[in-house]
């Protein structure tokens, strides 16, 4: 890599996390060039689309080679689960992101559950099974209810929150004998159910180097009022007023720094952004679960919180140099992010319907609209292309304020086939209303 010049920087993925990337790396003074693979019609804004899908590893390490690629930066959790970032090191190209072996943190359940038990760092009681017979007796001499995770990368929709012994055995049935995840479901990780809240925490890892990056909150279910089935994320807001000091403190003792060590002394130094899923319980993080990527919508409220160069930050990460890099700083405000979706999302959303309004929502103090599920078409109209479509995200002195100019744009959206949650960031407001 050229250490004094500016950098061609390839951002792999395509939605609303890869927008907020693409607008902070397109501004930064250490980018020369931006190539996006495959990209979005926001993301086309501010860099050269290339249609290569992420999980499309070839091609993308052929393309980082023809366009003289000198550092990438690697958004979705498919792409290095596949061994992204190791192809690209046999070119002598960097990478932002964990080698394949580490990356089995987040592309095997099971995986991560054995390294967080056997290093001692705090999680829910569990067992892995591949015999549906032998999973549902567990589950009997468990009780209900309890959580059912296919073992591999199922998009999403590999988790079970069973209320029921009869639920539960349905979900193993469906991984187990129907075959419903494929390969990813041909173990399953059975799991003690947490109760508590939840939370996500990030942090920087170049080995053993650990540069906090704080936490934030996604609404995961469809509905108002947590109701409907899970998502991808439907909002998020940073910081999360649930991690306290102490509480902070506590993650980063027993969960990131123990994880981060842990993988160096199983021969897999872990090397880009952990993203933590907690339960939190009295005044106690335990560890839900693992990724190996920013999280989405997550990445788009710490985007917009972070002062810092990022480029510098991922540069440093992929290239161990954390321990010589001052804190990440960080903009005083609150970043708050509304995801709009396309009716019938989760399910079949209803895609090629054309939304306008863009330039008017992004006029709204505070605010920045991103792109997740879009694409232009011949005439140049926006047209909705995926399920999660866009993310009106905005800042403000607190969550409230950052709530209310949020959906202000919102409002100014024409696009009568989409939807979105209006309750995200109740409980930060709650806490701050109490405070």
């Amino acid at each position: 890599m050229r250490l004094a010049d500016k950098l061609n920087i390839l951002l792999v993925g395509s939605g609303g996390r890869e927008h907020a990337l693409a607008v902070r790396i397109a501004a930064s003074p250490l980018t020369a060039r931006l190539v996006a693979a495959p990209g979005n019609a926001g993301i086309a804004e501010v860099a050269e689309c290339v249609a290569i899908p992420a999980d499309d590893v070839s091609r993308l390490v052929d393309l980082a080679v023809a366009e003289k690629i000198d550092f990438v930066v690697v958004g979705p959790e498919v792409a290095l689960v596949a061994g992204l970032a190791d192809r690209l090191a046999e070119k002598a190209i960097t990478a932002f992101g964990p080698s394949a072996a580490a990356a089995a943190l987040e592309g095997s359940k099971a995986y991560m559950k054995d390294i967080v038990a056997k290093y001692g760092i705090p999680t829910a009681a569990y067992r892995r099974f591949t015999d549906g017979k032998a999973a549902k007796a567990y589950v009997a001499q468990q009780g209900a209810p309890i959580v059912i995770k296919a073992d591999g990368l199922a998009a999403g929709k590999g988790v079970t929150v069973a209320q029921t012994i009869e639920e539960a055995n349905t979900a193993i049935d469906e991984a187990l004998v129907g075959g419903r995840f494929g390969a990813a479901g041909e173990e399953i990780v059975v799991e003690e159910f947490m109760t508590g809240e939840e939370a996500s925490y990030f942090a920087l890892v170049d080995g053993e180097t650990v540069v906090p990056l704080g936490a934030a909150q996604d609404h995961k279910a469809v509905g108002d009022g947590d109701t409907g089935p899970n998502t991808g994320g439907m909002g998020a807001y940073s910081p999360a007023p649930v991690i306290t000091a102490d509480l902070e403190k506590q993650i980063l003792d027993d969960i990131i720094r123990p994880l981060a060590n842990a993988m160096v002394a199983e021969g897999r130094p872990y090397r880009g952004v952990i993203f933590a899923g907690l339960m939190i319980a009295d005044s106690k993080a335990r560890l839900i679960e693992i990724n190996v990527r920013f999280g989405d919508p997550e990445c788009q409220v710490l985007m917009a919180r972070l002062e810092s160069d990022p480029v510098d930050l991922m540069l440093a990460t992929a290239q161990g140099r954390l321990g010589s890099q001052p804190p990440a700083r960080w903009r005083d405000v609150a970043a708050l992010t509304v995801v709009l979706c396309a009716e019938g999302y989760p399910g079949t959303p209803k895609t090629g319907t054309e939304i306008k309004g863009i330039a008017e929502a992004g006029k709204t103090e505070g605010v920045t609209v991103l792109h997740a599920g879009t694409k232009r078409d011949a005439g140049g109209r926006l047209l909705a292309s995926g399920g999660r479509v866009l993310n009106v995200v905005a800042t403000g002195r607190d969550v409230a304020e950052a709530q209310v100019r949020a959906y202000r744009a919102v409002d100014r959206i024409d696009w009568p086939e989409g939807f979105c949650r209006h309750d995200i960031g109740w409980r930060a407001i709650a806490r701050e209303t109490v405070a």
